[in-house]
């Protein structure tokens, strides 16, 4: 039986939906089949999950004992394999439902991890984990540069920390679950949109050129 509580388990499926939507529209853009994107939603929606109920002792992690976790990528796959006169808009609807994933996948993972026992840093690490797995690996498949690792790349990572950590602190706080998890996500959804529309990075390094910083005669 899944750990989750009944929030937990709605926001975990939603998440599912969501990220193996996005998973299976970067399928179609990439002109995969229908088993390529049946393959592509399926690591989109399930992977950072997987890597989550592994790391806590959650196993056989829910993706594999849980009917829901493989009825509803393949429903996802095929709403939008009949969709696709929404081509054109497959850009921003990417975006949106990515955010709407990263979200969700975050605050589930850290509540996820707390209900297991973790401790309140460790959670938001695992957050994070459920939330940008699942797209590392469909932009590995899609052969695509990871959207968290692009040096062009808007905030993806931050939030979702951002995200888990409010979820934590509701938790610690004993806020009301649902409404916890509600503010939590939509923070980080936000925020994510934010920063794809004004363009907000996360800060690098300077590099010095090669004959800057000599003594010039």
């Amino acid at each position: 039986m899944s750990a989750l509580t009944p929030v937990l388990q709605v926001l975990d499926l939603v998440g599912v939906f969501a990220f193996a939507t996005s998973g299976a529209l970067v399928a179609v853009r990439r002109d995969f089949d229908l088993v390529g994107m049946l393959v592509l939603a399926g690591v989109t929606a399930l992977g950072g999950g997987i890597v989550r109920d592994l790391v806590i002792g959650a196993v056989p992690p829910a993706a594999f004992t849980e009917p829901g976790y493989v009825v509803v990528p393949a429903v996802a796959v095929l709403l939008t394999f009949v969709a696709h006169r929404l081509v054109e808009r497959l850009g921003r609807a990417v975006l949106v439902l990515d955010a709407v994933g990263l979200g969700l996948f975050s605050v589930a993972g850290a509540l996820k991890a707390l209900a297991h026992g973790l401790g309140p840093v460790q959670a938001v690490v695992l957050g994070v984990v459920t939330a940008i797995g699942g797209g590392i690996l469909r932009d590995v498949v899609a052969g695509e540069p990871p959207a968290v690792l692009r040096r062009d790349s808007e905030l993806y990572a931050v939030p979702a920390a951002l995200a888990a950590t409010l979820a934590v602190i509701g938790d610690r706080l004993q806020l009301d679950e649902g409404w916890n998890a509600a503010v939590a996500l939509a923070v980080g959804f936000v925020v994510r949109l934010l920063a794809v529309r004004f363009h907000w990075r996360a800060p690098r390094a300077r590099r010095v050129r090669h004959g800057q910083g000599r003594d010039r005669a």
